[in-house]
């Protein structure tokens, strides 16, 4: 069976297919796209494919550099970007701090987040507060995640140089509108920081108005953990200085230092040494699957999905923390129940096979989070029910 070659109506309908293509299916259901991805066959393959190459002959065979190449062009289809504004970088968390170490900051300067963001998305700019004096403005929306541009244009001052947010709320599943914010910010001249790891390979997510965007494989892209993409704009490679040096960024002909420092012309300069290979494979694997299906349909159905999971948990009375429809919705649902422990319910799902997250708020309230991709089924979901009714 062919497990690289399908559409989504095909594979919703087919459950041999659906199965062979993602064989966490096998061993129960998977709703953690939110947190650490299982791997889709094609990718698992394409990584076992490069290892196994790699034990034959050196790791960087002639193939590789022109495969880099190749990865760079689906990672900026992907994205609605060029290739050489694409560096093959991973986690999330270390695009984030080349972003906050490599632009030039002076005290006073303003920075706007969102002190609610996870952390990767947070830590790097306060920072710079403690060190160079940047102040860290805190956007404060009504509801938790609901970061509009009203909101953002509200919070901009003379001072104000950057504006980092993420693309969707990790914990409320809200997407912000980012092309609004992103042209509003353009107009201002403040620069723009996306942390896109929640929407890349589950919503279309263009980089039209962003100025730079990171996002690790291991979440919706269904790819492998410390392999992602980090996009810097071409306008901004001589603004963001890379903090990280070494033969690969800097030309260095024949290997031999220069007695000055030269960046690449490309987003290659901020990619300092070898890169995670195998994961590279493995990423260019889930973007051809991404590509392939269609982002635009894999949106629909998360977002039909959606619609199923919130209906079906309000008849069993569990609360939605966050947003339920509509045009900021995802397929990331938190919930909680008012008389039930989340922590037993999550213990439940577990027993049966049915992986989830538990999580909690500042203030420390339990809740479960569903995050089911596009070949989850409409069936996952009714069992999922099942089990949670069964401990109420």
């Amino acid at each position: 069976m062919d497990v690289t070659d399908f559409d989504l109506e095909s594979l919703i309908a087919d459950e041999a297919l659906r199965r062979a293509a993602f064989p966490v299916c096998e061993a129960g259901i998977f709703f953690g796209h939110a947190g650490v991805t299982a791997l889709p066959a094609a990718v698992a393959q394409a990584m076992v494919d490069y290892v196994l190459r790699s034990s034959r002959q050196q790791q960087e065979f002639a193939e590789v550099l022109r495969d880099m190449r190749t990865a760079r062009r689906l990672s900026a289809q992907l994205i609605d970007a060029h290739p050489d504004e694409i560096a093959l970088l991973g986690p999330t968390s270390l695009g984030l701090s080349l972003f906050a170490n490599g632009l030039p900051w002076k005290a006073g300067d303003e920075i706007i987040c969102y002190a609610e963001d996870y952390p990767a998305n947070v830590y790097p700019w306060l920072d710079l507060e403690q060190r160079y004096g940047v102040k860290i403005r805190y956007l404060r929306p009504e509801q938790p995640g609901a970061i509009t541009p009203e909101l953002v244009e509200a919070a901009l001052t003379g001072r104000t140089r950057l504006v980092a947010l993420a693309s969707c709320h990790f914990l409320t599943g809200r997407r912000i509108e980012v092309d609004a914010i992103g042209a509003l910010l353009r107009k201002r001249g403040v620069l723009f920081s996306l942390d896109a790891i929640q929407t890349i390979g589950a919503f279309p997510t263009s980089m039209e108005h962003v100025d730079f965007m990171s996002a690790d494989a291991h979440k919706w892209m269904l790819g492998p953990m410390a392999i992602g993409i980090v996009y810097v704009k071409k306008e901004h490679f001589e603004l963001l200085r890379p903090s990280l040096l070494g033969a690969w960024n800097v030309q260095s002909p024949n290997f031999i230092a220069q007695p000055e420092v030269r960046f690449v012309e490309t987003a290659q300069r901020y990619e300092p040494g070898v890169l995670n290979v195998a994961g590279m494979y493995g990423m260019m694997a889930a973007h051809e699957m991404f590509l392939r299906v269609g982002m635009d349909k894999i949106a629909a159905r998360l977002l039909a999905l959606k619609v199923t999971l919130v209906r079906g948990l309000k008849e069993l009375d569990f609360e939605i923390y966050g947003v339920e429809s509509g045009d900021t919705a995802s397929s990331i649902t938190t919930f909680r129940h008012p008389r039930a422990s989340m922590a037993a319910l999550y213990k439940l799902l577990e027993q049966a096979g049915i992986v989830a997250s538990l999580r909690y708020n500042r203030q420390g309230t339990e809740y479960i989070r569903f995050s089911p991709h596009f070949y989850n089924t409409e069936a996952e979901l009714g069992r999922a029910f099942e089990v949670l009714k069964s401990g109420l």
